[in-house]
């Protein structure tokens, strides 16, 4: 049985105004505030049920936000475009946080922003619409353009590194040739945007990007180890294990003999991660990796979480204490 897409399963969850009156909610229902509610509207007229709501991820909301301005501008022009058109890509997105729908509209059709959405006037070309799910949207490769002209370094980052992950690495077989054939058909997209605002930008990130980062927080990792001196960056970097088969190491830091790992809660606390493992099970498994790396290659490893990489300045702390330095 196929799996339904996330677009599918979230067009269930919404209701319009009508709808609920016809299950027989009430008008004061759907008023009703605070912890009784049993409805959020998340826009005028449309509502998803309150416990799914506050459940949701950030990423999630915005889902269902997309698709209930769509509903609500049915027949206008427009095509969803940068950070919603990533949600709806699946994308990964650092720090993601609740946010205006984005589309975009062409210049003769300017209707202007509101409190839901938030448009942008520009040309799009027939090779820059996609549909996902039935959703028009901007192709991955404009949306992460756009990201990358419009976001943080960070934000950025994250989307391009996935969005090239997403076609250059297969089962862990990474293929340069095609990350850069990407690369450069960004490039020439930068290129002839030159002097749009943003464009400096987007061409610092698509030069740094690189699809072997595997989540947002390895991206992100990389990008302040750069800011702190780090240039001789080696990603997913393969050591020989015990019975055959290599243990990868997220970034390898050869100016000072040292291996740099992205420690997500994710794979400790995820059950399908885990692989039907206990998270004893887990830990000791990544203890034994660790120590085998360390032994073998006679490097440091140093690991840290997401409040290890907010900043520079809490990255080169965390080094730090493992006797660990930025280059002069």
């Amino acid at each position: 049985m196929p799996v339904e897409s996330k677009v599918v399963v979230a067009r269930r969850s919404l209701f319009t105004r009508a709808e609920l009156r016809d299950r027989g909610v009430s008008e004061a229902e759907l008023k009703t505030g605070g912890d009784r509610a049993a409805w959020t509207r998340i826009q005028p007229g449309v509502y998803v049920a309150r416990d799914e709501w506050a459940s949701a991820r950030p990423v999630d909301r915005h889902r269902l936000a997309v698709l209930a301005a769509l509903d609500r501008a049915r027949g206008a022009e427009g095509v969803v475009s940068h950070l919603s058109a990533a949600v709806l890509h699946g994308l990964p997105l650092y720090r993601f946080r609740e946010q205006r729908v984005q589309m975009v509209v062409p210049r003769s059709a300017h209707p202007p922003s509101g409190s839901y959405v938030r448009r942008h006037t520009d040309a799009l070309s027939e090779d820059d619409v996609v549909e996902v799910d039935g959703i028009r949207c901007t192709s991955i490769q404009r949306t992460v353009f756009d990201v990358s002209r419009t976001e943080t370094r960070e934000m950025a980052l994250s989307c391009v590194d996935g969005a090239l992950r997403r076609f250059a690495v297969e089962r862990r077989r990474f293929r340069a040739d095609v990350q850069d054939d990407w690369r450069e058909r960004l490039r020439e997209r930068v290129a002839r945007a030159r002097g749009q605002r943003g464009v400096r930008d987007a061409s610092w990130v698509v030069e740094f990007a690189d699809g072997r980062a595997e989540l947002p927080g390895e991206s992100v990792s990389r990008l302040q180890l750069y800011r702190l001196g780090f240039r001789d960056l080696d990603l997913q970097v393969a050591v020989a294990g015990p019975r055959g088969s290599d243990y990868f190491v997220d970034i390898g830091l050869r100016q000072v003999r040292t291996f740099w790992e992205f420690d997500g809660e994710v794979k400790y606390r995820d059950v399908a991660m885990r692989q039907g493992r206990s998270i004893e099970d887990v830990v000791l498994d990544e203890k034994r990796r660790e120590d085998w790396i360390r032994g073998v290659t006679q490097w440091r490893l140093c690991r840290g979480g997401f409040a290890d990489i907010a900043t520079p300045e809490t990255l080169a702390a965390r080094l730090s204490a493992f006797g660990v330095h930025p280059p002069r």
